[in-house]
């Protein structure tokens, strides 16, 4: 894949240092989480190249937004991002596991108002040559019930997490959330195109118990020829759409 930058709308992505590059599900979740509750301490769990950090930066007033990244490349990706952008002075990534951070923001009492992840999921047992390659996309490195605890500890009460995952793990991922004291407030099922099976699910969870609101996304009708629900979505971002 490229190493060239990606020049979004209000923002570019460097990623020559991390193997993982700039993807849909990335841009999905930065575009398709709620800002209802106006957050105003955001964390964003496994930053890649912050792209999520940055799209939630343009599109909110939060006076903190934090990413974690246990990868070191793409954690300095990350920083190098954050500081290239106009709004360095709101944007910190921490580098160490998403465990450690939570042991560390849990004792002394610190939550946030809005969570979002684009976690590993590849629970297949699929391994990859690259480390950090495997590290940044396989449910060993992060597991779904680490993921799920962590956020427990460290979400405020009114809090809201968001998070993409393949269509084929919802049930159980939803099954974990639940017992970690989350209720699904939202899904947005994905597919790439009319004829394509449902490929991703982007959910969001609270504390709180509401009525599920369910809605499907269809990226492409043919290649390249995007629906309009897909450039609604992403128009403030993508330089073509």
């Amino acid at each position: 894949m490229s190493k060239k930058p990606f020049q979004f709308k209000e923002f570019t992505i460097h990623q020559d240092k991390t193997s993982m590059k700039v993807g849909t599900d990335a841009v999905l979740l930065g575009a398709w989480t709620s800002l209802d509750n106006l957050p105003d301490k955001i964390l964003d769990i496994g930053s890649g190249t912050g792209i999520i950090s940055l799209m939630l930066a343009q599109r909110s007033d939060a006076g903190t937004i934090d990413a974690v990244e246990i990868d070191e490349n793409a954690y300095e990706q990350s920083v190098e991002n954050f500081e290239k952008s106009d709004w360095a002075d709101r944007l910190y990534c921490y580098h160490c596991s998403f465990e450690e951070f939570v042991d560390e923001i849990s004792s002394e009492e610190e939550t946030y108002d809005l969570i979002v992840s684009n976690p590993p999921f590849y629970t297949e047992n699929a391994e990859t040559s690259s480390k950090s390659r495997t590290k940044a996309r396989f449910t060993s490195a992060l597991s779904f019930e680490n993921l799920l605890l962590g956020v427990s500890k460290i979400l405020a009460e009114e809090g809201v997490f968001s998070v993409i995952i393949p269509f084929k793990e919802e049930e159980n991922f939803v099954k974990i959330a639940n017992n970690q004291g989350f209720f699904l407030n939202e899904v947005c099922r994905v597919q790439g195109n009319p004829t394509s099976e449902l490929k991703r699910s982007l959910l969001s969870f609270s504390f709180q118990k509401k009525d599920v609101t369910e809605s499907y996304l269809i990226i492409e009708m043919e290649r390249h020829q995007y629906t309009a629900d897909y450039i609604n979505l992403t128009k403030d971002f993508y330089l073509k759409m």
